[in-house]
C-alpha cells in the first residue's frame, strides 16, 4: 500500500504541501540515523541548474579522475562506485536518488575510499530533503529557466529550492564552503548571496571569464582567464552553452586544487557526453543527432549552437513530458517552428496525461510560425514511428534532431483504460507503463534500412 498516497487522500491539499517537506525531512533524518549518517566524512561536489547539471557534472568528475583521484558519481544518467568499474546506468532515471536509496548507494561507495563524490542535485530532492546530512564541500550552479517548477508553484519558489543546496553547503563550517556561479544568467546573484567563498563565472562578467572563442562542429577552443591564471581550453562538447558548462567545471576543479595543466588535460580528453549532441553516423548523407534539450532555454542553446552547421534542412522530433510545466509546450513549439524547416511532434513521457493533447498545446506554438499540418507539421504519437517518419523525410545534408530523451531507456505512459478521475491522486508506478525505450537504437535501426538500399 502507498501509505503516502493514502495520506494525500484524506489531508487537504494546501495543507499537506505545506505539512509534507517536514515529514520527508523526519524519513530521510530517521534513516541517516539508522545507516550511521553515511556522508560523514565524504568529500561532496553538488551541481544545481535546469540545464548542464549532467554535461557538468560528467565533465567535472572526469577531469578529477584524470587527474588522478578517486571518484564517485551520481547524476540522472549514472552513477560512479568509485571501484573501478566505471559508470553504471541510473535506472531509477532521478537527478537525486530517493534518500533512502541514495543512502544505501553512498554507504556502498563508503567501501572504495573516495578522495571526491560529484552529484547532480534537483529542486524536488533539496525540497523533500533527500540530501540530508550531505558533506557539500564545493557547489556549482548552471542557470534557471522553465522546468518542472509546476512542483513549486512559482518560479521563485524553484529557484529558492535550488538556493538550499547552497545554504546548506553554507552551513558547514569546517567545509570550504565554496560556490561556483553562473553570472551571466540573471538569477546567479542570488546563489552568489548564500555562500561564504563565490567564485563567479561568464563570457560578459565574472571572476572567471572566457574570452577568445571559436565554436566549431566538433567541440571549442577558448581561453579562460582569472587574476594571473591563464587555461587554453580544447573542448570536444559544441556550442556555447558547453562553454558555460566547462567554466563551471573549471572553476569547481580549481577549487578542489588542480593545476591548470591537470585542467586542461582533463577537459580535451573527454570526447563527449552521453545522450548530449550526439552524432549517429551510419553511412547516411545527411546528420542525426541525439540531445536531451527538453526545456525552451535549452531549445534556444541547441539550435543556436545547431543552426550553423546545417547545410541542408533542420527536421525536429520532439514531445514534451506530462506532469511537468505545461506553460513550456507552445514555448519550444515556438522555437522548434522558427528554427525548423520540419517538425514531427510525438511522446516524451505522457504519465498520466493524454499524449494528443500534449502534442496539440506543443502545436499551437509551432503553427505560430506558419507551419501547416500534414505539410511541414506532424502530429505522430508513437515516438518510433516518429523518429521513423524523419529519418524518411531526409535528404542529402539535412539535418534530423532527435530530442527530449537523449541517453534514457524507457518511455513512462499511461496504463491501458487508465483515467486520471477527480480526486485521483497520481502514483507513477501503479497509474503508468514503462516502456523500453532508446532513441539511439531506434534511430540506428531506421538508419541500417536505408543505408542498405
Amino acid at each position: 500500500m502507498n501509505f503516502r498516497a493514502v495520506i494525500k487522500k484524506v489531508i487537504p491539499k494546501n495543507f499537506f504541501a505545506k505539512v509534507e517537506p517536514y515529514g520527508h525531512w523526519a524519513e530521510a533524518l530517521i534513516e541517516n540515523i539508522i545507516f550511521g549518517f553515511p556522508f560523514r566524512g565524504i568529500k561532496t561536489i553538488g551541481i544545481t541548474g535546469t540545464a548542464g547539471k549532467t554535461t557538468t557534472s560528467t565533465l567535472l568528475a572526469h577531469v578529477l579522475k584524470e587527474s588522478g583521484l578517486n571518484v564517485g558519481y551520481m547524476g540522472t544518467v549514472s552513477i560512479d562506485y568509485a571501484d573501478g568499474r566505471g559508470p553504471i546506468h541510473n535506472e531509477t532515471r532521478m537527478t537525486s536518488l530517493g534518500s533512502l536509496r541514495l543512502i544505501k548507494t553512498v554507504k556502498q561507495m563508503r567501501k572504495n575510499k573516495m578522495d571526491w563524490l560529484v552529484m547532480e542535485v534537483s529542486s524536488q530532492a533539496l525540497t523533500q530533503h533527500r540530501v540530508l546530512g550531505v558533506t557539500f564541500q564545493i557547489v556549482g550552479y548552471t542557470n534557471l529557466s522553465h522546468d518542472n517548477y509546476h512542483y513549486h508553484g512559482s518560479f521563485s519558489n524553484y529557484r529558492d529550492a535550488k538556493i538550499k543546496l547552497f545554504k546548506q553547503a553554507n552551513r558547514r563550517l569546517l567545509a570550504k564552503r565554496a560556490g561556483v556561479i553562473n553570472v551571466d544568467d540573471e538569477n546567479g546573484k542570488y546563489f552568489a548571496r548564500n555562500i561564504k567563498k563565490p567564485l563567479t563565472y561568464g563570457i560578459k562578467k565574472g571572476d572567471l571569464r572566457a574570452t577568445d572563442i571559436e565554436l566549431n562542429p566538433n567541440g571549442s577552443t577558448f581561453k579562460v582567464s582569472i587574476g594571473g591564471d591563464v587555461y587554453k581550453i580544447k573542448s570536444n562538447l559544441p556550442g556555447m552553452f558547453n562553454v558555460y558548462n566547462t567554466l563551471c567545471a573549471i572553476g569547481i576543479a580549481r577549487e578542489v586544487g588542480l593545476s591548470i595543466e591537470q585542467i586542461e588535460k582533463g577537459i580535451a580528453s573527454l570526447k563527449a557526453v552521453e545522450g548530449r549532441m550526439n552524432s549517429i553516423d551510419l553511412g547516411q548523407d545527411f546528420g542525426v543527432i541525439v540531445d536531451y534539450a527538453c526545456t525552451p532555454e535549452s531549445f534556444k542553446q541547441l539550435f543556436a549552437a545547431i543552426k550553423p552547421l546545417a547545410k541542408g534542412r533542420v527536421i525536429s522530433v520532439f514531445g514534451s513530458a506530462g506532469r511537468r510545466d505545461e506553460a513550456k509546450r507552445p514555448l519550444q513549439g515556438e522555437i522548434a517552428g522558427n528554427n525548423s524547416d520540419i517538425v514531427i511532434l510525438t511522446e516524451e513521457d505522457d504519465r498520466d496525461q493524454e499524449g494528443m493533447k500534449i502534442i496539440e498545446e506543443i502545436g499551437e506554438g509551432v503553427k505560430k510560425t506558419g507551419k501547416k499540418k500534414d505539410k511541414d507539421l506532424f502530429y505522430i504519437h508513437n515516438r518510433e514511428e516518429a523518429v521513423e517518419k524523419a529519418i524518411s523525410l531526409a535528404k542529402k545534408d539535412d539535418l534530423v534532431l532527435l530530442l527530449g530523451k537523449g541517453e534514457e531507456t524507457v518511455i513512462i505512459t499511461n496504463k491501458p483504460g487508465f483515467k486520471s478521475g477527480q480526486g485521483h491522486i497520481y502514483n507513477e508506478s501503479t497509474d503508468t507503463l514503462f516502456r523500453h525505450y532508446n532513441e539511439t537504437e531506434t534511430a540506428k535501426k531506421v538508419l541500417k534500412k536505408i543505408v542498405k538500399r
